[in-house]
């Protein structure tokens, strides 16, 4: 069998002789077995390989796609498993050892005899306990070995977590903004929140590389795998923060990210009803704002596919009268769909429908409805709006119990067979939607009233440049819908489909772009902003500047500068006016608020092996002094130049 994050395979009697074994028999879609990564990571953390334990998981695949090595090793560097996994795709291991459902945990001696068997999530504490107890027990004996084993983690192979590289970006959406249409993306992997305009030039970077759960300014807040996200009124975005099993919101005009939902840790509660931050939340998978039509007002409300409870969420934002005349205030986090049972059973009441790991979710606000995207019994269902019937759309089994239904098959209504899909949008021109059929690796189209699939892209359908892995996320370009935006996860790329001309291409995610015509360049200024704390501190920033053109670069040999050339805080000190490019610009920020602009100028030469070319680069700097803010920011900015 095929081995990851190990240099060798392991074997029971060989390099496991002396440890307590923990197998992890997981498939990689199960939203049970995602759950319990952070109970084997706390375990690990409090039990090393030298004090004689090892976990191994045991890849037992769900679906046809899993089985695929090149898949699971995705999953593993999605997941950021560190420990030995095996990819056991002939089920072997599994049914020698009589496991019948994820996840499974079993734990074995130091001679390879079996100590206990742990069914499900939930088993943190006891995990620990039995492993304190056995190893205590065969060090007494002298049973236990302190060897190492050849570990050897997958990370290396994925792309640079930092700067404009995507990493298993999940979710996205189009929305309107003042400045006209704007993408937001999850990148999922980076633990972070994009912004870019419709060509790909980042605007906003919310989070950062490594994972957290703090609110504060854009530049500071902290995420922790989001998926996803929706726009409400073009400058407020909500995402679903899995990992931190919460619901942020980010202001962009105020530029601070809040928690308006979940506590940051899981929580396995059915039937809600707290306000924000005291209601536990489990794996929030996607969002989307419903306008709640109630007394002659408009109510927004934010519905949530809760993927750990199988359920569909509300948050709702305003007081408001809901299903059967239940009033709500602002602010309550309610279960409004789905019993908690992991089932594909529609029901005229919404509470009595089972739903499937629901994790793509979107609203057609002119029919009241709601359509997501039931991964785990490959179905795509809907949901009344007016009163909560949720019936069936396309793909799965009449039978509700029946969540391996699955293929790859266009048709209508039940002879569509799906692949655990992910993604979905509503496209207002043609009526239909779209989703991401995410383990077949296509893009589908559905006719809502007839419930009529057909395969448009993927699998090199229409032309070979059409190839996807694992997309999970789709939007419909907001301001002229002929445009598809594809979230092709293990690829770390948003695609961009013309559906038009049928084309495809990768949207080039890019810091802020200065333009050169010829030899003039233009005089605009790029702007930054940045947030410190109103109680003062200190900025630092050193400038990057880059070329598009390979052949243009900065000449080693001339001065490349940057000049400060105005303060309009007249109390804030520079410990310099100017400065090399490799060194910061150093200002002393003192007490107050509200925003404050630095300009600076970037003197630089670029060379060809003809010609050189000398030129200023105008900077508008916006530094926001906010409460909370940090009192030490230190950032590097890049610019890239292109004809």
């Amino acid at each position: 069998m095929e081995w990851f994050n190990v240099a060798e395979g392991l074997s029971v009697y060989q390099h496991l002789t002396g440890k307590i074994i923990i197998l992890d028999f997981f498939t990689y879609c199960c939203i049970n077995c995602m759950h319990i990564l952070p109970d084997l990571d706390a375990l690990e953390r409090q039990f090393s390989i030298a004090d004689g334990l090892v976990i191994v998981g045991v890849h037992s695949a769900k679906f046809s796609n899993e089985r695929d090595s090149r898949r699971l090793q995705s999953a593993v560097q999605r997941y950021n498993i560190k420990h030995p996994v095996v990819n056991d795709t002939a089920l072997s291991t599994w049914h020698n050892l009589g496991i019948s459902c994820w996840p499974t945990l079993v734990m074995i001696g130091p001679m390879g005899q079996p100590l206990a068997v742990f069914v499900g999530e939930g088993h943190r504490e006891e995990l620990a306990l039995y492993v304190n107890v056995a190893l205590t027990y065969f060090k007494s004996v002298n049973q236990i070995s302190n060897k190492d084993i050849p570990s050897q983690l997958e990370r290396h192979l994925l792309p640079a977590a930092a700067g404009t590289t995507l990493l298993f970006p999940s979710k996205l959406q189009a929305f309107q903004s003042e400045q006209g249409e704007r993408l937001a993306i999850a990148d999922t992997g980076n633990n972070r929140i994009l912004i870019t305009d419709v060509r790909g030039n980042l605007e906003h970077v919310i989070g950062g590389s490594n994972s957290g759960f703090r609110d504060g300014d854009l530049c500071n807040a902290k995420f922790n795998a989001p998926q996803g996200v929706c726009s409400l009124g073009g400058s407020i975005i909500y995402v679903a923060d899995n990992e931190n099993h919460a619901i942020r919101k980010i202001d962009l005009t105020k530029r601070i990210v809040t928690t308006v939902a979940g506590t940051g840790s899981q929580g396995h509660d059915r039937v809600g009803g707290k306000i924000g931050r005291d209601q536990v939340l489990s794996s929030p998978w996607d969002v989307a704002v419903y306008n709640h039509e109630y007394d002659t007002k408009i109510v927004p409300v934010l519905l949530i596919a809760i993927a750990g409870t199988h359920q569909i969420w509300a948050l709702f934002l305003e007081d408001t009268v809901w299903w059967k005349y239940k009033e709500y205030k602002a602010d309550t986090c309610v279960a409004i769909v789905g019993s908690g049972r992991e089932e594909n059973r529609n029901n005229a009441y919404p509470h009595t429908a089972g739903l499937a790991q629901p994790s793509g979710l979107v609203v057609v606000q002119e029919r009241k409805l709601a359509f997501f995207a039931d991964s785990e019994s490959s179905a795509v269902r809907c949901i009344d709006l007016k009163n909560g019937r949720v019936s069936a759309v396309c793909g799965a089994n009449r039978d509700p119990a029946d969540l391996h239904d699955f293929g790859d098959s266009d048709g209508v209504q039940y002879t569509v067979k799906l692949q655990h899909p992910l993604g979905i949008a509503w496209h207002p021109k043609e009526n239909v939607l779209y989703i991401a059929d995410t383990y077949n690796h296509k893009i589908k189209r559905i006719d809502v009233t007839t419930g009529c699939c057909k395969t448009l892209y993927g699998n090199g359908k229409p032309n070979e440049r059409f190839s996807f892995d694992e997309p999970s996320g789709i939007a419909i370009g907001s301001s002229g819908p002929d445009l598809l935006y594809v979230a092709d996860t293990n690829n770390h790329v948003v695609k961009v489909i013309d559906t038009n001309a049928e084309t495809i291409d990768t949207l080039p995610i890019r810091p802020p772009i200065i333009e050169m015509d010829g030899s003039s360049w233009r005089n605009d200024a790029i702007s930054f902003d940045t947030t410190i704390s109103d109680k003062g501190g200190e900025l630092n920033v050193t400038f990057d500047v880059t070329f598009a053109d390979s052949d243009l670069k900065l000449n080693a040999n001339a001065p490349q500068t940057w000049t400060l050339k105005e303060l309009t805080a007249n109390t804030w000190v520079a410990t310099s006016r100017r400065g090399g490019l490799e060194s910061p610009l150093s200002i002393q920020v003192s007490e107050g608020d509200g925003t404050h602009e630095v300009r600076v100028t970037l003197d630089v030469v670029a060379c060809k092996t003809t010609e050189c070319v000398p030129k200023k680069l105008p900077i508008l700097y916006r530094v926001h002094q906010r409460t909370n803010a940090p009192d030490i920011v230190s950032e590097q900015r890049q610019i890239v130049v292109v004809k």
